[in-house]
């Protein structure tokens, strides 16, 4: 038989397997019930499901606009893309961002900016004042929680290593601290969350010993009390089983490939005394500054924590509150909890802010604000309002190469962040992306810079609210200290209003 015969036959297999195919699937089709469309259109309509579950990944190269997609647009993505590469992020012939909605915030140049000469550096702001190893720093732009676990092992060595080089804190996440998170030689939040991953006893309660360990490290500057977060507020974290190898299961103190499930709260943190009563009792045991951090939906419960810490004292404070946002989106999470709990950020983060103001507290708790903020301009606004600092998780996860594919809860991230799959983690070098890492925070303070001295002001954290103004529904604009006057401040405060405006 020729060789010419061969491939007539393989052809003619091949169109009979084909065939073959077709009519099993006609005949699976049209003999179940589970879906109309198989079932009146047999195989034909198997092409539907094909199609919308390609449908997200053709948008976001071929149909979407520059800036209308969602959760990041395409401009937000590439402006990070481009500042971890340190390549050139300036545009020509103006802007695609439209701004006429309602809601976009513009910046308020002045007629005499600040000259290159007159441009200082970020002053240092020293973070639990009350305690025996208080931390001090002058990093604006810092690394949001992420546990080992939810993203891989070269995930976590780059970002450790990127935030060395840029001079900024990673925080741990709650999956307790791995030896990747301490390589890198950076700064670390270490983050409790409602399991106490890393600190707790076969009980689930904490181990005080645990708790001293993990303070011996020199890297550890603070610990932060989880009780909700942007993606899922209200509800625990989950690890799937998968994900659950040995060395995690050792690091968290969990057992070997089951899943892991944290509690939607914290069982011994019933009202706001208790929760100053756990803030006290690591800040003993570890003698470090400890703060919390969450959503922000029901607020009442606020003006509740900061009367009992005037009532106890300003001592007994949180050291920092972590404000993240309802578009937060790190986490997996049920779609009704994603979409429609808790409040964004551009009404969180003010709210917090004045009701500081307003009990006296503004100097002894610093704030910090997570959620959405992956830009420049999202940073110098949140400095406007009031932010000490600002953190982001997944503006880090797109410099060290995330496309956006929307498969972190699947262990099959194409970019090797968010899976424990050897084959795919592959192309996740640690030490090129963490030079994306370092070049990404220096690029962003850089820029935050840029928008500072635009508007007349020497350093990034001397943004106050007039220099902002926010789009209205009747198309003008207002400035934001008018939407969100500073509250009157009480004689017996240390600060002044003259001094916060």
């Amino acid at each position: 038989m020729t060789s010419l015969q061969v491939m007539a036959a393989l052809f003619v297999f091949m169109i009979g397997l084909g065939v073959l195919a077709i009519i099993v699937l006609y005949i699976l089709d049209v003999s179940q019930s589970k879906q109309a469309i198989r079932k009146n259109y047999p195989v034909i309509g198997r092409f539907r499901y094909f199609f919308e579950r390609i449908g997200e990944f053709f948008r976001q190269y071929f149909f979407a606009m520059d800036r209308e997609e969602l959760p990041f647009n395409r401009a937000e993505r590439s402006w990070v893309y481009r500042a971890a590469k340190n390549l050139d992020n300036t545009i020509a012939f103006g802007s695609t961002r439209d701004l006429r909605p309602t809601g976009t915030v513009l910046f308020v140049n002045c007629p005499f900016p600040t000259l290159t000469k007159d441009i200082a550096e970020p002053l240092k702001v020293t973070i639990g004042t009350e305690c025996t190893h208080p931390y001090t720093t002058s990093s604006l732009f810092n690394i949001s929680g992420m546990s080992f676990g939810a993203i891989s092992k070269p995930a976590v060595r780059a970002l450790s290593s990127g935030a060395k080089k840029a001079g900024c804190w990673m925080n741990t996440g709650e999956g307790g601290l791995s030896p990747y998170h301490l390589e890198g030689g950076c700064d670390l939040v270490f983050q409790i969350g409602t399991a106490k991953y890393g600190v707790r006893n076969k009980d689930g309660d904490y181990d005080d010993k645990k708790l001293r360990a993990i303070a011996a490290h020199q890297q550890i500057k603070m610990f932060e009390l989880k009780l909700s977060q942007g993606a899922k507020p209200g509800k625990g974290g989950i690890l799937p089983g998968g994900k659950v190898t040995e060395e995690i299961a050792n690091i968290r103190g969990i057992p070997v490939g089951e899943d892991s499930i944290s509690p939607n709260r914290h069982p011994d943190i019933n009202n706001v005394a208790e929760l100053l009563d756990v803030i006290e009792h690591i800040r003993q045991v570890t003698q470090k500054p400890v703060g919390f951090k969450a959503v922000i939906g029901s607020f009442d419960w606020l003006d509740d924590l900061f009367t009992e810490i005037n009532r106890r004292g300003v001592a007994s404070a949180p050291d920092f509150i972590t404000i993240d946002s309802a578009d937060g989106g790190t986490g997996a999470a049920p779609m009704s909890l994603m979409d429609h709990v808790g409040l964004p950020i551009k009404e969180s983060l003010p709210l917090v802010v004045d009701q500081l103001i307003q009990h006296g507290l503004r100097e002894r708790i610093k704030v910090i604000a997570s959620g959405h903020l992956v830009t420049p301009a999202d940073v110098a606004w949140a400095l406007c309002v009031g932010a000490d600092f600002i953190v982001s998780a997944r503006g880090f996860m797109f410099a060290l190469g995330c496309i956006q594919a929307l498969q972190c809860n699947r262990n099959t991230c194409p970019t090797g962040i968010t899976t424990h799959n050897k084959k795919l983690q592959r192309g996740l070098d640690p030490t090129i992306k963490a030079v994306r890492v370092g070049d990404f925070a220096r690029n962003i303070t850089k820029e935050v810079g840029i928008i500072a001295h635009s508007c007349g002001v020497k350093r990034p954290r001397e943004l106050k609210r007039f220099h902002v103004r926010m789009v209205l529904a009747n198309g003008r604009s207002k400035p934001l200290d008018e939407l969100y006057p500073y509250p009157e401040i009480n004689s017996h405060q240390s600060r002044t209003l003259q001094q916060i405006t």
